[in-house]
């Protein structure tokens, strides 16, 4: 292909199968998106005090675990968490669309 061939014209079939958003995926894209900045937050929180104040993290905390543990078992916690608050919030997406339809 030469630099003067025209660029091929792109398949309207193609771009039009393509789904619509709803108001629901919307919604659950905009929750993803918080969920993920809120636990962004408390991780980078995790690997900045591991970076800058280790000493901190052999703090004991809780029935003789130290901080490194409860913090990191905690991150695993809220992951499901979120998850679980994901799932139930946006399983309601499926029925919202085919009711649009």
């Amino acid at each position: 292909m030469s630099a003067s061939d025209p660029a091929p014209e792109p398949d309207a079939s193609v771009t039009s199968d393509a789904p619509t958003p709803t108001p629901a995926s919307d919604k659950a894209s905009r929750l993803g998106l918080v969920l993920f900045v809120i636990y962004l937050l408390l991780y980078g929180g995790f690997v900045l005090l591991n970076a800058f104040r280790a000493e901190t993290m052999d703090t004991i905390v809780f029935a003789g675990l130290n901080l490194a543990i409860v913090y990191g078992f905690a991150l695993i916690l809220v992951a499901i968490g979120m998850a679980l608050i994901y799932g139930m919030k946006s399983v309601d997406e499926p029925e919202a669309t085919e009711a649009s339809e």
